[in-house]
């Protein structure tokens, strides 16, 4: 839970500390508006994951299911900067699949934390293993880091891809190349 006041104060001390004038017309709602802002970035750890997966509906062939180009927007952990890009996920149902927003809104609830984009790959693969028990799992996401791009190396364009396996998709490269065709 989010402690607004705390956030307020932090966003004070913050601006102080960089040496403005918390009173100047332009700043003097900020702590505010910042604070009101948190719940919608950092609001994920409220998201309960497993009630977007426990709905379920049956099927009876279990062919490969891709939901692709999943926009997220994420705040890397180290520097509280942004990061955004796409999420890709496959899976191979095991008898059962869920709604496709479902997924949208997994990738969402882990996003909308501080965050590393190599946790957020996991995160999603593992609730999708343990709610929905498919054959197999893949999630690869794309992002590009403002740590990156605005300070530090200043690599504007550059993207981190990274990828996590589960089940099937560790025993069958065949699924892994059909997978990165079909996000291409």
């Amino acid at each position: 839970m989010i402690d607004h006041e705390k956030v307020k104060q932090a966003v004070r001390l913050f601006l102080e500390g960089i040496g403005e004038d918390i009173e100047r017309e332009g700043l003097r709602e900020t702590p505010d508006r910042v604070s009101r802002m948190c719940d919608e970035l950092y609001g994920g750890k409220e998201m309960d994951v497993a009630a977007y997966l426990e709905k379920t509906f049956a099927v009876e062939k279990n062919e490969l299911v891709v939901e692709k180009d999943i926009h997220f927007y994420s705040t890397c952990e180290h520097h509280i900067l942004p990061f955004f890009g796409t999420a890709h996920i496959a899976y191979v149902p095991d008898g059962k699949v869920v709604g496709l927003s479902k997924l949208a809104r997994t990738v969402e609830a882990f996003a909308r934390r501080l965050q590393l984009q190599e946790q957020l790959t996991v995160q999603v693969a593992d609730a999708l293993m343990q709610y929905l028990k498919p054959q197999g799992v893949l999630v690869m996401i794309e992002a590009e880091h403002l740590c990156m791009t605005m300070r530090g190396i200043k690599k504007p364009g550059s993207r981190t891809v990274s990828i996590v396996k589960r089940g099937v998709f560790e025993e069958k490269p065949e699924l892994t190349q059909l997978f990165f065709q079909m996000v291409k």
